[in-house]
């Protein structure tokens, strides 16, 4: 079976999902984007906005836009080179900060996304992402983007990368040497390089994550 069509199995169950009292205030279940059968790497985002609960599509919204512009600067196709997807797929209300409850009740969607799309690496979109998955819950972004690590998910380990949130970019407009935007460039640079062009193989390590 192909990727797109277990994907759609998953997808099915997650848009009648009741698990949490999310499903109660969202117009639409956002599940994901870009293409699974050419997608090398998943891109774990925070939750649904306004925009994105009005379209069901992920990272559309002012934040959306402007890491598009950030990916094509860096020559990665959103659509062929990313399957995107958020720890929780209904907005939490007023864009708060999705409860442990509400992803756990997601947890299982989002492992099953993962599990499928089998990549190359996993890009964690922001803090609460990167918190999701990393077993301190004091880690700052901050401190370790731009730094590739193996992530353990479902017994199976990957390669991975903390990013900022292009929300957190919105805030930021310098461009100066060590700026958040600077930043953001390095590191989909060497995503680019290491995943996309060079492709360098994965080597399993002892990992930083749970």
């Amino acid at each position: 079976m192909m990727k797109k069509e277990c994907l759609n199995i998953v997808e099915s169950k997650c848009r009648s999902c009741k698990g949490c009292a999310l499903a109660k205030t969202r117009n639409n279940v956002v599940f994901s984007d870009g293409n699974p059968e050419t997608a090398s790497i998943v891109l774990i985002g925070e939750a649904p906005g306004e925009m994105e609960d009005l379209s069901g599509t992920p990272f559309v919204g002012r934040a959306g836009q402007l890491l598009d512009e950030f990916l094509v600067e860096a020559g990665i196709s959103r659509q062929d080179d990313l399957y995107i997807i958020n720890t929780v797929k209904c907005r939490p209300p007023e864009n708060r900060v999705p409860f442990d409850e509400e992803k756990s009740a997601c947890e299982k969607f989002l492992h099953a996304q993962i599990d499928i799309m089998n990549p190359k690496a996993i890009l964690f979109c922001g803090a609460t992402a990167l918190k999701s998955f990393w077993a301190d819950p004091k880690v700052q972004i901050s401190k370790i983007r731009g730094n590739w690590f193996n992530v353990a998910i479902n017994n199976k380990e990957y390669r991975a990368m903390a990013i900022f949130h292009p929300s957190y970019l919105l805030r930021n407009h310098s461009m100066e040497e060590g700026s958040p935007r600077r930043l953001m460039q390095q590191d989909l640079a060497e995503i680019k390089r290491t995943v996309l062009v060079d492709n360098v193989p994965f080597e399993s390590r002892e990992f930083a994550m749970v």
